[in-house]
């Protein structure tokens, strides 16, 4: 017998439904074209879904006019392994789904910043219209012995749907961001409808066990249910659902291999030269209010002023990946950022030596980015508030020359893992700086010990061990235990 962790047993049997998919196409003259999409979730996902030949279901960047199907291609082209089946929205559908509920609301909220909140009536019913729009084409696309894996808050009404036409399927959740606490998440006026979508699954994962107790205690506000934290796992009537701290991992083999690619090295070398600075701080980020770059930004001419002695030696380089352009709360803090660079640049760059703040807003390919990680000295990922954040992941499986530190913000979920990073508050500026300081001036013996731990975890959690974690509990039998059997009702 096969194992279950096999992905040849799922030939044509997964289904992943996402918001976003592996390829973006366009459509002009009626001809549809498409581009490969770079973004962790892809990463991630996509090596199953080439192993097991399944369907991914997802919003593919195009508007509709008309028609109202989406298009159904296999991928990659030239070279098929999987289908990929697009969910087709029109503009309104799309901007009151997408930037209104899913990013006006839940966004904020998971990320516990409920002042930028808009809870609009007309968003809650588009992101309930489209839930179902996706909810059919994953049932289209799924047969009677499927797994449908569906991810993020974009989608939590379908796993019910889903259930409620197939009271038998096999249904796990993934979640991406940050999940609140009771006190946060009631907020939302539809809270109780969201999370009876996400009890409609078998598996409902998250990145760390915060968010899990965090999303238990939301649940047991709303439902009776019966709890068993010893084995993950909670029952809703006589329905058990498995939840799991499953943090997402990198393909470390992957950034191993760009890292020792004489192209990215000479690459480095080139992006330190054309910085100018003895001393090299990165930060990549998407530019978001809850990446805390405007805070890094202060922390860093903090850091300027109380370390003189770096003026003029010390560069902060910093990528912001352009987000959600047109949305008022981005277009603010873009203005933001920009205008911290030009006040930081204006006190401390002396006209020569090295220029404090260099700010570039694009971004970046996988050999370019790997180049940055390997020119830093010290990576600086400082969010406000994070659901893991695989940047910090990709950059210590990168630094395979021992050198380089991670200086990570303790509200970060990759901090629960990479507990030797050294770990920062992004509120205090002060204490930022400090930290900063530290790294830059770490032996190089304590930097490569740091490395070597962290590297460790990277690889024993990797891309591979996320989904093959998610295969095996899905696929556990639904009667190997029992309320009535263990028990511990909280």
């Amino acid at each position: 017998m096969q194992s279950a962790l096999n992905p040849t047993r799922l030939a044509g049997k997964l289904v992943v439904v996402s918001n976003r998919g592996s390829y973006v196409l366009s459509e002009h003259n009626e001809l549809i074209t498409w581009k490969r999409a770079v973004s962790g979730l892809v990463s991630a996902v996509e090596p199953i879904l080439n192993s097991a030949h399944g369907t991914w279901v997802a919003w593919c960047g195009r508007l509709s006019n008309n028609t109202k199907k989406g298009v159904k291609i296999a991928v990659p082209p030239g070279a098929p392994r999987y289908t990929l089946q697009e969910v087709l929205l029109d503009e309104e559908e799309y901007n009151d789904y997408y930037h209104g509920f899913s990013n006006s609301c839940l966004w904020p909220l998971a990320h516990q910043m409920i002042d930028k909140c808009d809870f609009q009536r007309k968003y809650w019913w588009a992101y309930r219209k489209v839930n179902h729009q996706f909810a059919r084409a994953a049932m289209e696309a799924a047969g009677e012995d499927s797994i449908l894996w569906v991810h993020d808050y974009h989608l939590t009404l379908v796993p019910q749907l889903i259930r409620r036409r197939f009271p038998g399927a096999k249904i796990a959740f993934y979640w991406h961001i940050p999940f609140p606490p009771p006190d946060v998440f009631s907020v939302l006026p539809w809270s109780r409808q969201v999370l009876h979508g996400l009890l409609g699954n078998d598996l409902i994962a998250f990145h760390t066990r915060t968010y899990l107790e965090n999303f238990i205690a939301c649940a047991k506000k709303y439902f009776s249910l019966k709890v068993n934290p010893e084995h993950g796992l909670i029952w809703l009537g006589n329905r058990r659902i498995t939840v799991r701290a499953l943090p997402v991992g990198v393909n470390w083999q992957r950034f191993e291999q760009l890292a020792g690619d004489p192209e990215v090295r000479a690459r480095a070398q080139q992006i330190r030269q054309a910085i100018g600075a003895e001393h090299l701080f990165l930060g990549v980020d998407r530019l978001d209010y809850t990446k805390g770059i405007a805070e890094r930004i202060k922390a860093f001419g903090t850091f300027l002023e109380k370390c003189p002695q770096y003026q003029g030696k010390a560069t902060l380089l910093q990528i912001a990946v352009p987000s959600r352009n047109g949305v008022e709360a981005y277009d603010r803090l873009k203005e933001e950022v920009e205008r911290l660079v030009g006040e930081i640049n204006g006190r401390y760059d002396r006209g020569y030596g090295a220029v404090p703040v260099r700010y570039l807003h694009h971004s970046l390919n996988e050999k370019e980015l790997v180049a940055h990680y390997l020119a830093a000295d010290v990576l600086l990922v400082t969010a406000l508030r994070d659901g893991l954040n695989l940047v910090a992941k990709e950059f210590v499986a990168a630094r395979t020359d021992g050198r380089g530190v991670l200086l990570l913000s303790q509200f970060a979920g990759a901090a629960e893992e990479l507990k030797s990073a050294v770990l920062a508050n992004p509120y205090d500026i002060v204490q930022m700086a400090r930290r900063m300081k530290y790294a830059l001036e770490m032996p190089p013996e304590e930097k490569q010990e740091r490395l070597r731990t962290l590297q460790q975890i990277v690889k024993n959690k990797d891309s591979r061990w996320w989904w093959q974690a998610h295969l095996k509990l899905i696929s556990l039998p639904h009667g190997w235990l029992t309320p009535e059997k263990s028990i511990a009702a909280n």
